[in-house]
């Protein structure tokens, strides 16, 4: 009976620690605070473009403003896109495909933010930090922490 004991005991402190997960060897991810990519943005934009600066820390340039319908965050809209990096790589495009009926409430915070600034027909130039991107987790070919750039063609909001 001691022995039966004996197993039950063992095997559920095997269970236990068998299941126990351990930390991993990277640090937790560490969202950049939205002012650090400034600098950068700034830069890329260059002397030609003059951005303008919304309180949540982007960047934009509206050089269409359009005439149409604005979205709101509920809105579902229809664009042509181009994404960059920073480094003027394009890791990103769509033409009236990608986001044909995207939900604005589902993107990044940088498109919730800047979309609105904008009317059916508008074109704006979105200039991301890395926080209102896809923050310290990167997100496909964007890597951690990167600001971003889009230049974008509203093209409907239903």
């Amino acid at each position: 009976m001691k022995k039966l004991y004996f197993v039950i005991v063992v095997s559920i402190l095997i269970g236990f620690f068998g299941c126990v997960k351990t930390v991993p060897d990277n640090p937790a991810c560490t969202a950049s605070p939205v002012t650090a990519d400034s600098a950068a943005l700034i830069k890329f934009a260059g002397d030609s473009i003059k951005l303008t600066w919304d309180s949540s820390g982007l960047y934009y340039h509206i050089v269409d403003s359009g005439t149409g319908v604005k979205p709101d965050f509920s809105s579902t809209i229809t664009v042509n896109y181009v994404g960059r990096l920073m480094s003027n790589a394009i890791f990103d495009s769509a033409s009236n495909t990608n986001l044909q009926g995207a939900a604005l409430y589902n993107l990044i915070l940088g498109w919730r933010i800047g979309m609105p600034k904008v009317a059916t027909g508008g074109r704006i130039q979105l200039f991301i930090p890395s926080a209102l991107a896809w923050g310290c987790t990167g997100y496909g070919p964007v890597p951690a922490n990167a600001p971003v750039f889009f230049d974008i063609k509203l093209l409907s909001v239903y």
